[in-house]
């Protein structure tokens, strides 16, 4: 299909109905287009899905399948060419700078595959800066508690840089669980891990579901975390598959 040719696709998203409960997180009908000069890439392709509140979702399919893009999308990084993302009640594309802004810092938590940390702060300065600018109070406190909730009680004064890599995972997740983080990103967080630590980092995640009542969704090349997910959206050529 021509890129000119999706324009005849392209709607204006349903309207959800009065009194019904928002989604944590919905794509309705996206495209998202990158031009360089007279070459167009259609990266997503009318992708469409909903991920409830508490659900652990892991996205799962072939390099360049619009997996990266998605996760942009959802973080208000970046704007559709057509469709809408929607967080709770609000269509990013409709929030003013301010309002994104909010949402980053209050709502929304990312977890990379690596470099998500201050290296020369501490594990516990890391969370606690991450509690603070969500506007919560007694930063020190929360990141305590959520250090100690994630097995880092003895690491909270150790810096970043000298944690190891499963550490460092544990700590992103814990500045997460600390302000209570509605929607957590992750993109493939357990990628430079070996099987075992992968197995507690995907745990840890699946307790901010748990426990905070968090949307976690989880890009990721990894069989064994699909298979532990709750629920996993196969994406090809840009949109959801199953």
């Amino acid at each position: 299909m021509a890129v000119s040719d999706l324009e005849s696709l392209w709607r204006e998203p349903d309207v959800p109905a009065v009194g019904a409960v928002p989604p944590a997180l919905e794509f309705v009908d996206v495209f998202k287009i990158y031009r360089s000069g007279p070459v167009e890439t259609v990266a997503l392709r009318g992708l469409s899905f909903r991920a409830e509140r508490g659900e652990v979702i892991a996205v799962h399919g072939p390099s360049g399948c619009g997996k990266s893009t998605m996760l942009t999308l959802a973080a208000a990084l970046d704007e559709p060419s057509a469709g809408e993302v929607r967080a709770g009640a609000s269509s990013l594309q409709r929030l003013d700078e301010a309002e994104l802004a909010a949402y980053r810092s209050r709502e929304l938590a990312l977890v990379f595959q690596s470099d998500n940390l201050w290296p020369s702060l501490t594990a516990r300065e890391n969370v606690a800066g991450a509690v603070s600018l969500a506007g919560h109070r007694d930063a020190g406190r929360a990141a305590d508690a959520a250090l100690a909730r994630f097995g880092l009680a003895d690491r909270g004064a150790h810096r970043a840089g000298a944690l190891s890599g499963g550490e460092q995972q544990r700590v992103a997740i814990a500045a997460a669980y600390a302000r209570g983080a509605a929607l957590v990103l992750a993109d493939e967080p357990t990628g430079e891990l070996d099987s075992r630590n992968e197995s507690i980092v995907f745990d840890a995640l699946a307790q901010l579901a748990a426990d905070v009542g968090s949307t976690v969704i989880v890009v990721t090349h990894s069989t064994r975390v699909a298979a532990a997910a709750g629920r996993v959206l196969e994406m090809r050529d840009g949109r959801v598959w199953a």
